[in-house]
């Protein structure tokens, strides 16, 4: 089977309660679930919580709990992927055959079940160790300017800073929204999400919003509802 891992701890500092706090109008990890539970590729949706509050909701909205995090992987220190590797290491061990687990953040109001689908699409076709969504800069990263301790400023890299942004490759950065690969890859502590094995998922600018502060849930509540009138957030 293949299986979505919703990673939601208890406790978010920058905004308290933030995978359950309310976004245009239901929990925001309702819309992780709710795609999870509407891809045609993803069997069962597991939300890997310490919190009964966070694991009531989603149950709520269709998740399973099959059971709770341990404290020592909820802390600020813990990466995703000890998470992941947990929790997938534990569904195993419940006798359930997994072949291709993803990892779906709680904070992704912009991720469709069509999304996920490609995702896992894109990891069958190229057969890489990962496929993740990620997001093209807006400005070439080669001319970007370091400012020490004192106001002094100097090139990032002194080769690039007078090349035209058209010469310069494209960079990319993690849309921070999911990660899919095999069960088998997200066991081997040897394979990296970003290495040259991997594959990203490029979206457009105004489906990647970092939602990290209160100003950031204000400006991706006022995108959301934009992208609904218009109809486009399920294209």
């Amino acid at each position: 089977m293949n299986i979505a891992i919703i990673p939601a701890r208890g406790g978010s500092k920058r905004i308290p309660r933030k995978n359950i706090t309310r976004f245009c109008g239901k929990p925001i990890i309702a819309y992780s679930i709710e795609a999870a539970i509407n891809s045609k590729l993803i069997d069962r949706v597991i939300v890997s919580t310490d919190d009964y509050e966070i694991a009531n909701v989603a149950k709520e909205y269709g998740a399973e709990i099959p059971f709770m995090r341990d404290k020592s992987l909820a802390d600020d220190m813990t990466g995703t992927t000890p998470v992941i590797r947990s929790a997938l290491s534990d569904y195993i061990a419940l006798k359930n055959n997994v072949e291709y687990c993803l990892c779906l953040y709680a904070t992704a109001p912009f991720v469709t079940a069509q999304l996920l689908d490609q995702s896992l699409e894109l990891l069958q076709q190229t057969k890489a160790d990962y496929v993740f969504t990620a997001h093209r800069f807006s400005f070439p990263i080669q001319r970007a300017l370091l400012e020490d301790e004192i106001g002094n400023i100097r090139p990032c890299s002194a080769v690039d800073i007078n090349k035209r942004s058209q010469d310069l490759p494209h960079a990319y950065h993690d849309a921070g929204q999911l990660y899919a690969a095999q069960a088998s890859t997200w066991l081997d502590t040897s394979k990296a999400i970003f290495s040259e094995h991997s594959r990203m998922l490029k979206l457009p600018s105004h489906l990647v919003q970092d939602i990290d502060t209160f100003e950031d849930w204000k400006r991706a509540e006022v995108m959301f509802r934009i992208l609904k009138e218009m109809g486009e957030r399920s294209s």
